[in-house]
């Protein structure tokens, strides 16, 4: 009798498997990136420009918003689901349940309560209210779940970051993961229409390179995508109710601040390290079990 052979991948670009998801990942995002980049910001862009001098809502401005909402947020997710269902055909299944996979739900709970309770007091301590409601905040979080923090760590914590822990050392995974993450957003600050037009890139870069190590240390601490897409969530609903630029974008930033940035960095460190020494111990408990 035959035996059972694996069944061949097409699209197989490497024999490292690992290497092969993080290659198609980048690979599919920065085609979704292209193609929002042409359509919204050299084709639709006048369009949005006259929406935000008007407020009239025309054919052209629907079709901006409907593609920004639905392509250039979730470009992530889209990259994640035609890796997960056409590429390595584990089906949308397999995708939802690493997205929503979570082992230890209290301990989940405390560690992503932790963080989103540092960026509420960070909000509190240094932001500015914008004088908005405090209800379009809860609004936010849940307009925002699904079309950006979904929508965004399903890859970015989903595949890219676990795929890269793999193969690089404790940081330097966090910052390939942080870099690429940044030069994703870029688009924005070249968008007139755009909250992050004329702000300081340098400032959000850094506020992204702290959030990158927060969401690694979550990740690290609890394996479940979807607390990092409700930390994600969370951090940008508080824009709802907070002068977002003055209190993310900022730099250098006032000595308050970057105090705070420093203890953010240092606290997302430190429990990467716990989780990592923790899972350590485990393993040689295991190994020695098995000898």
């Amino acid at each position: 009798m035959e035996k059972n052979k694996r069944p061949v991948r097409i699209f197989s670009i490497t024999k490292d498997e690992g290497t092969n998801r993080i290659l198609w990942y980048l690979i599919l995002v920065a085609l979704f990136s292209a193609f929002c980049f042409i359509t919204l910001h050299v084709w639709l862009l006048p369009y949005s420009v006259e929406f935000s001098r008007t407020g009239v809502m025309t054919p052209g401005y629907f079709l901006y918003a409907a593609i920004g909402l639905l392509f250039s947020t979730p470009g992530p997710f889209w990259a994640s689901f035609i890796l997960a269902v056409f590429i390595e055909r584990k089906g949308f299944k397999h995708l939802m349940r690493n997205l929503f996979r979570t082992e230890k739900k209290l301990k989940t709970i405390l560690v992503t309560g932790a963080f989103c309770l540092m960026a509420l007091v960070f909000a509190l301590l240094c932001g500015t209210p914008n004088g908005q409601p405090w209800y379009l905040f809860l609004g936010g979080l849940v307009i925002m779940l699904p079309f950006v923090g979904i929508a965004e760590e399903t890859g970015w914590r989903g595949i890219l970051q676990p795929e890269l822990d793999k193969k690089l050392p404790y940081p330097f995974s966090v910052l390939l993961t942080a870099v690429i993450w940044c030069v994703w957003h870029y688009s924005a600050w070249i968008d007139p229409t755009s909250r992050h037009y004329n702000d300081s890139f340098v400032g959000f870069a850094i506020t992204i390179f702290i959030w990158s190590f927060a969401m690694a240390a979550i990740y690290k601490a609890t394996k479940s995508v979807i607390a990092c897409a409700f930390y994600h969530t969370f951090i940008d609903s508080i824009g709802a109710i907070y002068d977002w630029n003055a209190l993310f974008d900022e730099f250098p930033g006032s000595f308050s601040v970057n105090l705070f940035r420093a203890i953010w960095l240092l606290f997302s460190i430190g429990l990467w390290i716990y989780s990592d020494r923790k899972e350590a111990r485990i393993s040689r408990a295991g190994n020695s079990l098995k000898v």
